[in-house]
């Protein structure tokens, strides 16, 4: 007999654990609610039923200990579909929004199913959503076996992340996986060798957590993910079969197959705002059970503060919301095997319940010094979209950072922009005059010239505007400070001179990128000239627009293997190894760097200088790297610093033609000038080595 068909009976149930929680003869459930009065159990009998089979009514006498309503129920198991039905005060403006009429999940679902029968719409005003309502699912995660996978644990020396979603990853045709694993968990398995080739060793997942689809124009679909229901779930359209249950598994079975490959598994999660919007927004569960523990709330009027720009704020340093962050963190580790995190608007975690920015933030704290996660990667986007900036002064030993800066005084040098010289300087070696301050790791900025947000790197070098009509808000949404070009036409151009150019700037970039003291992170696609047709907010465009082209593995497979042999050089020469050094000051003192401008020892900073050279020399393997960067459109002669009993090695030049743009470590061609002519607009690299004896 099926555990649903037996006689259920019930129990007062625990508060440890929150949520449901499977056990021998039956799941325990337990809820935090402050200031309910009314907590009611419904159990469903399928995913689609749209009246409960089982209602049970929390006794508060019996089922409530302290804040948390507890109950457990015998005779059901692995795969039942609940909700709670929360009744309470009405008082938005102390933080009370409890509505009896709304069906909401458990914070603590470990998987929602939304169904056919979910509608956002329904979810919102006050009218009864019963049967349109998500659903959690009690999950038992025993018997998954790992098979002896362990995790990579690479230094952030070895660390280069590339940042892809999901869905869009093989979700076109042109992918070449099965029709039925397109764009699934199962589908970043096929690509797996795709990644190897790469060098990349680890992949930051644009959002897993189960987000709202319909959180998005009409006639849209939220294809970022950035719109979290639930911290927990995983989000069940990246499975097979759509289905909440089969994602978890599939998720799992992904994250083995990459570390099985040697790389790691980040994650990119939002603990900074949720899918319920603001006050006009719909009511899935935070806002029913205690709305003020959960949101920043404007205690004059009860609307929701807003510094996420998605519409509320989450309470990140409640006590509740703090434990429950800490909880999904420590999930995805210890159940899911993930190495890492990226927070969303990460400032914002920073934030106490009035807004204000707070100098020793709990949250961020707990997280830095926190045993479980001690071995994960932590990434922070420090700032947030209401001005906080924190590049540089963000909590904290153990957190890496998104560096913005670096992505603009890139962008901003390599276009020819004026007055950025020195800023570029800095970008090269770490930032130091962002991370020296703190005496942070040389590794604390996470390097990148194209993310998820944004132009991405041919529509970088390919459009001076962005082009987001397709987006439905009249091409006022995305950003407007983008330091991109077109070099002469907006879009796609037969001109091959202006190709050609812009082909060198995506070399130029990406050999930065890869070169600069930091953590590097690539971008899905940007190997390849992936385009968004100057789209610079594709978050609502789940279709061609935004999915990875893999046409374009061939028509681009010279800026591939430049990609392929950039990670190389970072990973096998040896001027690249900065393991020993604790901090960015301690590379700067112990290695030796020299600047130079056309002449040896005589950089040009003026505002007008558009190029720069520098030498590195390493200490310990007596290597020399030579780097000219010339953002000038004419060609300039640099003559090469002399080191005697050493000769020169030609690693990189972007003007050229593969395969002589780049060579693998060790092929290197010998230079015997004592000058160099760099092309306008473009970089050479050189690294000396002692002369072999005989010769």
């Amino acid at each position: 007999m099926l555990a649903a068909e037996k006689s259920h009976y019930t129990l007062q149930g625990e508060a440890h654990p929150l949520g449901a929680s499977v056990q021998a003869d039956g799941v325990n459930f337990s809820l935090y609610s402050k200031d309910a009065t009314r907590v009611v159990l419904h159990l469903f009998s399928h995913a689609e039923a749209r009246k409960p089979q089982h209602t049970f009514e929390l006794d508060p006498s019996l089922h409530k200990r302290g804040h948390y309503w507890t109950i457990f129920v015998g005779n059901i198991g692995h795969g039942q579909h609940y909700v709670f039905q929360v009744d309470g005060p009405w008082i938005p403006e102390k933080g009370l929004r409890f509505n009896p009429k709304k069906m909401l999940i458990d914070p603590y679902s470990h998987a929602i199913r939304l169904g056919e029968t979910y509608s956002r719409e329904r979810a919102m005003g006050m009218d009864s959503n019963m049967d349109a309502c998500m659903k959690s699912i009690v999950v038992d995660h025993r018997g998954f076996d790992w098979q002896g996978a362990r995790a990579p644990r690479h230094s952030l020396t070895e660390t280069i992340i590339y940042e892809m979603h999901v869905g869009g990853f093989t979700r076109d045709p042109s992918s070449g996986v099965d029709p039925d694993l397109r764009g699934t968990f199962a589908g970043v398995i096929e690509k797996i060798p795709y990644l190897k080739s790469l060098g990349v060793t680890a992949v930051e997942l644009m959002p897993v957590q189960q987000f709202d689809v319909d959180d998005a124009p009409e006639g849209k679909q939220n294809y970022w993910g950035y719109s979290p229901i639930n911290f927990f779930a995983v989000h069940a359209g990246y499975s097979v079969e759509n289905d909440p249950l089969s994602a978890i598994d599939e998720f799992k079975t992904m994250v083995r197959a990459l570390h099985d490959a040697d790389i790691e598994v980040i994650l990119d999660v939002v603990f900074n705002h949720t899918a319920e919007g603001d006050e006009h927004g719909p009511t899935f569960c935070f806002k029913g059970l205690q709305n003020g523990a959960y949101y920043l709330i404007d205690h004059d009027n009860g609307h929701y503060r807003n510094y996420s720009g998605c519409g509320n704020t989450c309470n990140a340093n409640h006590s509740v919301l703090r434990r429950m962050i800490i909880d999904a963190l420590h999930f995805w580790v210890t159940d899911m095997h993930v190495d890492g995190f990226r927070f969303d608007l990460a400032s914002v975690l920073s934030r106490d319940s009035q807004g204000h920015p707070m100098q020793e933030p709990p949250l961020l704290w707990s997280i830095d010094s926190d045993p479980i996660l001690c071995n994960t990667k932590i990434i922070a986007e420090a700032w947030d979209a209401a001005g906080l900036y924190q590049v540089g002064s963000f909590i904290g030993d153990r957190w890496n950072e998104w560096n913005g800066k670096y992505r603009d005084d890139v962008r901003a040098f390599w276009r020819g922009d004026s007055g950025c010289i020195s800023r570029f300087a800095s970008r090269l070696l770490g930032s130091p005059d962002i991370y020296c301050r703190y005496h942070h790791s040389p590794h604390r900025s996470v390097n990148f010239i194209c993310a998820h947000d944004g132009f991405t790197l041919n529509d970088l070098v390919s459009y001076s505007e962005k082009h987001n009509l397709a987006n439905g808000e009249g091409n006022r949404d995305g950003d407007n400070h983008n330091l991109s070009s077109n070099y002469g036409v907006e879009g796609p151009t037969d001109n091959q001179e202006i190709e050609a150019l812009r082909h060198r700037q995506c070399k130029n970039m990406l050999a930065t990128l890869f070169l600069s003291l930091g953590t590097p992170m690539l971008s899905m696609g940007d190997e390849i000239r992936r385009t968004q047709q100057g789209n610079n907010n594709a978050y609502c465009q789940d279709n061609p627009l935004s999915w990875m082209d893999w046409t374009l593995v061939d028509k681009h497979a010279d800026l591939m293997r430049f990609v392929t042999l950039l990670s190389e050089i970072r990973t096998a020469e040896p001027v690249f190894d900065w393991n020993m050094h604790i901090s960015l000051n301690e590379v700067l003192e112990d290695v030796s760097i020299r600047w130079h401008g056309v002449k040896p020892d005589q950089p040009d900073w003026s505002e007008h200088s558009h190029s720069l050279a520098l030498t590195v020399y390493h200490p310990i393997t007596q290597d020399e790297l030579y780097v000219v960067c010339n953002a000038y459109w004419d060609p300039l002669a640099f003559t090469l610093p002399s080191r005697k009993g050493c000769e020169w090695h030609v690693m990189i030049n972007t003007a050229k033609p593969s395969p002589h743009d780049i060579y693998p470590v060790g092929k290197a061609p010998i230079y015997l000038d004592d000058s160099v002519l760099v092309n306008g607009r473009s970089m050479i690299v050189m690294v000396s080595k002692p002369t072999r004896k005989g010769e």
